[in-house]
């Protein structure tokens, strides 16, 4: 089942449940200061939520565009290292505006998960907030899930809340078991596979809200007048399920970009299920090439601070992961087209400002060149002095100078055999 035919399949399903389809919000927050990305599904509903705003339909579906680096949400560094961290995803969801409430959503998402898309029921666990006996009975009489599959679990995993204070509210969690081959601990003699435990058997797949308090500055919960509900589904990692792959890079939403690369550069892409340290820098360049087009696309430009710069982090990080592949010429502003043919009939701002989006890349990667040819020339200056680790103020040096970010100054020392005194580089960053 193609990635098209996912994100069409969710939106129809709502869209016969009377939801009105909900053109995506930008990535670049239009009237939010407090956010330097759009991040989740829930920031154009935020000011319905907080009864700012009054809204002319009960229920929505869409699938948002969203962009987690810098801030308080920034899983930057880790991008590439493993099957399932990005900067840039779509979450889809549903929602109910004082309308339908738990009993309708849980129906509805078993309806789809089990009957539409066919996943094996017995395979599916359902998590509930401890307090929530509503929404246990509810999983247990409305549907056919194993009762021993529901489970109680805590404010850490299934409480959901805005901020310290603002509307609030239990949620419940299905994930689904991919087998004890999914699990990446088996060598922990100490360690038991669980859900909301700390491997990758169980993942979570739909996240279900509900939003029924509010907290107030004294941490109290207060009923809510009106009731919500806030849905939030990972395409990325649906496809991934759905395609029956391991990884979501190797679903269709990212194997033309790899492949691309691979055409480009030379270098075969090895999935992670091969050797998981190999084909990291092709990840890395994947994933980023995504973010950059979305952010370019609606009005995010590089530069030296906020966004501007998180933008160019992104950038400079996956142009230096092309180093890692041979390349030495901008190439960055050729995987846009892929991009734009992957994504770009759902998303069509990704084909109208394909020129432009293209044209920005290539000028800051043409520009990055020059800086990056001058760190690595520092960073052999700095390895010529050491036999055992880069000192942190060296690599927050070339970092803040020359736009190395650390996890590149990292790999760059592992190939000479050296470690970085981390610790330090965060002193200097503080």
């Amino acid at each position: 089942m193609s990635s098209k035919v996912i994100r069409e399949q969710f939106i129809d399903f709502f869209k016969q449940k009377e939801h009105k389809v909900v053109k995506s919000a930008p990535v670049i927050p239009i009237d939010d200061p407090t956010l330097l990305f759009t991040n989740a599904g829930m920031n154009q509903f935020k000011d319905i939520f907080l009864g700012k705003k009054q809204i002319e339909y009960k229920r929505a579906v869409d699938s948002q565009k969203c962009i987690r680096a810098g801030g308080k949400h920034n899983d930057l560094e880790e991008v590439g290292r493993d099957g399932y961290h990005h900067t840039f995803f779509e979450m889809l969801g549903n929602w109910s505006f004082a309308d339908y409430y738990k009993k309708e959503t849980i129906i509805w998402a078993w309806e789809l998960l089990t009957e539409v898309w066919q996943l094996p029921k017995k395979k599916l666990y359902a998590t509930v907030h401890n307090s929530d006996k509503e929404a246990y009975k509810i999983w247990k009489t409305e549907t056919d899930i194993d009762p021993s599959h529901i489970e109680y679990h805590g404010d850490k995993d299934n409480f959901w809340e805005m901020g310290d204070t603002g509307p609030c509210g239990p949620c419940s969690e299905i994930h689904i078991d991919r087998g004890i081959s999914a699990c990446n601990r088996q060598d922990d003699p100490e360690h038991k596979c669980k859900v909301n435990g700390n491997c990758h058997r169980y993942i979570e797949l739909w996240n279900l809200v509900f939003i029924q308090y509010y907290r107030d500055a004294k941490g109290e919960l207060h009923p809510l007048e009106n009731k919500y509900v806030d849905t939030g589904a990972g395409f990325e990692r649906l496809c991934q399920v759905l395609q029956h792959k391991t990884s979501n890079y190797d679903t269709d939403l990212f194997t033309p970009i790899l492949e691309k690369i691979s055409q480009l550069s030379g270098v075969e892409y090895i999935p992670s299920s091969q050797d998981a340290t190999a084909g990291v820098s092709h990840r890395v360049i994947a994933d980023h090439i995504r973010a950059l087009s979305f952010a370019l696309a609606d009005g995010g430009m590089p530069s030296n601070e906020g966004r501007g710069y998180v933008l160019r982090r992104i950038l400079r990080r996956a142009a230096r992961h092309g180093r890692l592949l041979n390349f030495r010429k901008p190439f960055l502003y050729k995987l846009v087209k892929t991009v734009v043919e992957i994504m770009g009939e759902h998303f069509n701002e990704l084909k109208e400002k394909q020129a432009h989006i293209e044209l920005i890349i290539k000028a800051e990667e043409e520009r990055f060149n020059l800086t990056l040819d001058k760190g690595l020339n520092k960073f052999n200056e700095i390895i010529e002095k050491t036999d055992k680790q880069i000192e942190g103020k060296d690599a927050f040096m070339l970092y803040d100078t020359y736009g190395f970010p650390l996890d590149l100054t990292r790999i760059l020392a592992e190939e000479k055999g050296l470690g970085i005194d981390e610790k330090g580089f965060q002193t200097e960053m503080d």
